[in-house]
């Protein structure tokens, strides 16, 4: 496996965790092309960041550094992986300039259009008899009609990506807003932040973070779906930064939900996905998934699967590199955690869950995201600095949101 060169799209935890998979199974270092590497990259053997371009979104600069970065390495086999919605939209639209170049696993923009979007989403779950929130579009700063579902509502945008690229004080993945005026507030915040895309208004499904789901697949090249793992949430992130995301999962084989696993496989199937998918969901009150979103990449805590013993990395290979069909995931417990576990440990809601996960973690099964063995003594001190920051953030955030009654306390 020594010519193959893993190409990853974006500088987040998310690529940090692909590239640890790739150096886990193969031995293989990765790089990352994206418009800024973020610190979750920082001092890695695993990936360096081989292209800053804070041009990458332009379709003509994205084809010539990736063509240029091919030819940088003649003779090896380059796997590009999107890491990130955006990058997977645009490898679409450039696919046929890059085929040439890579090896990849991506539908046809058409497909990421209708899938990787919340609004396009909620229709092809609804032709396959899944449940989705209810939900109303918003514009920023605009009128709040009447809501046909109760408060507290979710508010959510409908471009990520161009959210992503928002810089505004009080921003959030995702806000839980209690009432008509502090959703108005939230609408005038957005606005003046300069995001114009739609915003989603959605029911809130109650539950404590351990109702959550996530679920990740790989879809081979042939249309199948042979690749497909589920994690338990045990927390969601407390910090403003990182609200909506994963702090910790909880992965054993008992906790699969094979019928909503087959579903999800075949909504895949039937809508000709290839590669990976993400998918985020809660149990409501009556034991029924209800699907929020299909994120059109591996999602940022997947590494889970890694953790679990269904390296994320080897799907991709197999399909891709060795041309063989994908081995189905083998899973063994795992608890997966980016927060300290002292995090985990105090704000978890399950107190079994968390004991079955401080069991796990006794006996060897615990696996923290952003220091992989092998890592050196830069990366080892950053990661201890970053731990004790992320305390800080939890403390001032939870501070924050006692004084604002909970309102930008993110829930999904």
């Amino acid at each position: 496996m020594a010519g193959v060169l893993p190409v990853l799209l974006g500088g987040d935890a998310n690529v940090y965790g692909m590239a640890r998979s790739f150096y886990e199974a193969y031995h293989l270092p990765s790089v990352a092309v994206c418009k800024r590497a973020l610190p979750a990259l920082a001092h890695s053997r695993f990936v360096r960041p081989a292209v800053q371009d804070p041009l990458l979104e332009q379709d003509a600069v994205f084809t010539a550094r990736l063509t240029a970065l091919a030819r940088e390495h003649p003779g090896k086999t380059c796997l590009l992986v999107s890491c990130a919605d955006g990058y997977t939209l645009q490898l679409a639209r450039c696919r046929a300039a890059l085929a040439g170049y890579y090896r990849f696993a991506c539908p046809v923009p058409e497909t990421v259009e209708q899938l990787g979007t919340k609004q396009g989403f909620a229709k092809v779950c609804a032709d396959h008899g899944l449940r989705t929130p209810r939900t109303v579009a918003l514009r920023p700063g605009g009128a709040v009609p009447a809501l046909p579902f109760d408060w507290p509502v979710i508010l959510k945008p409908a471009d990520s990506t161009a959210y992503w690229n928002c810089r505004f004080p009080g921003k959030r993945k995702v806000y839980r807003v209690g009432n008509r005026v502090e959703l108005e507030e939230t609408l005038a915040l957005i606005a003046a932040g300069e995001y114009r895309g739609l915003l989603l208004a959605q029911e809130y499904i109650p539950g404590p973070d351990t109702a959550l789901g996530v679920v990740n697949a790989y879809c081979a090249s042939d249309g199948t779906v042979p690749w497909i793992v589920q994690g338990q949430p045990l927390l969601q992130e407390n910090t403003p930064e990182g609200t909506g995301n994963y702090a910790a999962v909880l992965v054993e084989p008992a906790r699969q939900d094979t019928a909503l696993l087959g579903a999800l496989a075949e909504l895949l199937r039937r809508s000709g996905w290839r590669g990976y998918a993400n998918f985020d969901f809660k149990y409501d009150a009556h034991g029924v998934p209800v699907l929020f979103e299909m994120n059109p990449r591996q999602g940022r805590a997947s590494y889970f699967c890694t953790a679990a013993g269904a390296n994320l990395a080897r799907p991709l290979v197999e399909d891709l590199v060795l041309r063989r069909p994908v081995t189905p995931p083998s899973l063994r417990p795992v608890v997966w955690h980016t927060a300290p576990w002292g995090v985990v440990r105090r704000l978890c809601p399950d107190k079994r869950l968390l004991a079955r996960a401080a069991v796990l973690r006794r006996r060897g099964r615990g696996r923290c995201h952003l220091l992989g063995p092998g890592e050196g003594t830069a990366r080892r001190v950053w990661y201890l600095a970053r731990q004790g920051n992320y305390w800080r953030k939890v403390w001032a955030a939870r501070q924050t949101g006692r004084g604002q009654g909970g309102r930008l306390c993110a829930a999904l």
